[in-house]
C-alpha cells in the first residue's frame, strides 16, 4: 500500500526553481498559509481570499479535523475505529463512523474497479513486509509464509453497510486485516477543503504529504500551478508543471519508500495478486480526480498495475493520468488524453 513517498509540490514551494510565486503585491499579503503534522508526515494549506479572520483558530480546527481521521483510521493508534476493527475476531456487523463507512465504500469500489489492484485488505501482506506497524523482516518471507498470510485477505470478504441505524463493517474471516494508508490522506485533504469551503472560501490549495485539492486561484489571482516531482535523489527537482482547476491531485511511486533485503530491493507498494512488492518500471503515477480521495486510491491501483495495463486502464475509464517509467536510457514520460490539458508547456 501507499505510504508518503513521492510529493507533489506547490509550485511556490519550488520558487527557486520555478518562477511565478516570487512576485510581491497587496493580493499576496491576504494569502493565509499554514503548515504542521499529521499522519506521519506534513501538511500545507494556502488561503487566498481574506474569509479566514484568525489563523490560530483556524489552524486549531484544521488539526482538530485531522486528528480525528487518525483516530477514525490509522493502524498505527491501537484504540482506532481501524484497528480496533482489525483487532476483532467476530464476523458479526461491527459499528463504525460514517466516515470509515464512506472510505471503505470508495476503497471497495475503486477496488472493483481495477480488478483488485487496489486492495485495502492487504494489511497482512504490507505487515509481513515491514511497510505497516510491525518490525521489518530480517529474512524475505518464503512461499509458504506468502500462502498462509494470504489467507487472511481478499475484498471479497469485507462487506459495508451503511443505512439509517448504523454503519458498519463485516469481516468473513477472523484474520482480516484493513489497511486505509492508501485512501485516507486523500479523505483527509477532502475533509479540510470542506471545512474551508464551508468558511466561504473559493481560492485554496490543501496538501498532506503530496496529496492535494485546489480550488480557484492563489493570492496573485492567477491559477494554481503544482509541479510533479522528479523521480530522483534530490529533492525538489521538478518533472513537469500542471495547472488543474478545482481537483484532487494525488501521487504514488516508490522510488523513495523501499529498503534492501537478502540483495532485494523491496518497494513499498504490494501486489495483491502476488502477495509481494511490485517488481516492474513504472516508478510514479500521479491521478487528477474531483476528490483527492478518488485520486488516492486510483493512484496505488495503478502502481500496481504498472505502465502498459495503467494507460489502458485509463483509457478505458477515461481517467486523467500522469506516468514516470524507469528506461535503460532514463525516464519516460507517458500520460492519458484526459490529463493533457493540464500540462504547462
Amino acid at each position: 500500500m501507499k505510504s508518503v513517498v513521492t510529493k507533489m509540490l506547490a509550485l511556490c514551494g519550488l520558487a527557486f526553481l520555478l518562477t511565478g510565486c516570487n512576485g510581491q503585491s497587496d493580493a499576496v499579503t491576504q494569502e493565509l498559509h499554514i503548515t504542521g503534522n499529521t499522519m506521519g508526515t506534513y501538511y500545507s494549506i494556502k488561503v487566498a481570499d481574506g474569509v479566514v479572520p484568525d489563523a490560530k483558530t483556524f489552524q486549531a480546527e484544521v488539526d482538530k479535523r485531522l486528528e480525528r481521521v487518525n483516530d477514525l483510521m490509522s493502524t498505527y493508534r491501537p484504540e482506532s475505529t481501524l484497528s480496533r476493527f482489525n483487532q476483532s475476531q467476530e464476523l458479526t456487523p461491527f459499528a463504525v463512523e460514517p466516515e470509515v463507512a464512506k472510505v471503505v465504500t470508495e476503497a471497495l469500489h475503486i477496488g472493483r474497479l481495477s480488478g483488485g489492484a487496489l486492495d485495502i485488505t492487504v494489511g497482512p501482506l504490507v505487515n509481513l513486509w515491514g511497510f505497516g506497524p510491525d518490525h521489518r523482516p530480517t529474512k524475505i518471507p518464503d512461499e509458504a509464509q506468502l500462502a498462509e498470510v494470504r489467507k487472511r485477505t481478499g475484498l471479497g470478504n469485507l462487506h459495508v453497510e451503511i443505512n439509517a441505524d448504523a454503519d458498519t463493517l463485516r469481516k468473513d474471516i477472523p484474520g482480516l486485516y484493513l489497511d486505509l494508508s492508501s485512501i485516507a490522506k486523500g479523505y483527509g485533504v477532502d475533509e479540510v477543503a470542506q471545512y474551508i469551503e464551508s468558511l466561504g472560501s473559493r481560492n485554496y490549495l490543501v496538501e498532506i504529504g503530496g496529496e492535494l485539492r485546489v480550488k480557484g486561484h492563489n493570492g496573485q489571482g492567477q491559477d494554481w500551478r503544482v509541479a510533479i516531482e522528479k523521480p530522483t535523489a534530490d529533492l525538489g527537482s521538478v518533472q513537469e508543471v500542471i495547472k488543474v482547476g478545482d481537483m484532487g491531485i494525488a501521487t504514488s511511486g516508490d522510488y523513495r519508500n523501499y529498503y534492501e533485503l537478502d540483495g532485494q530491493r523491496l518497494s513499498h507498494t504490494i501486489d495483491p495478486v502476488s502477495g509481494k512488492p511490485i517488481n516492474h518500471k513504472l516508478v510514479s503515477v500521479t491521478v487528477v480526480a474531483p476528490e483527492c480521495m478518488t485520486a488516492d486510491g486510483l493512484a496505488t491501483g495503478l502502481m500496481v498495475m504498472g505502465t502498459e495495463k495503467g494507460l489502458a486502464f485509463a483509457k478505458q475509464h477515461h481517467l486523467a493520468i500522469f506516468m514516470i517509467t524507469k528506461t535503460a536510457d532514463g525516464f519516460k514520460e507517458d500520460y492519458s488524453e484526459a490529463f493533457a490539458s493540464y500540462l504547462e508547456r
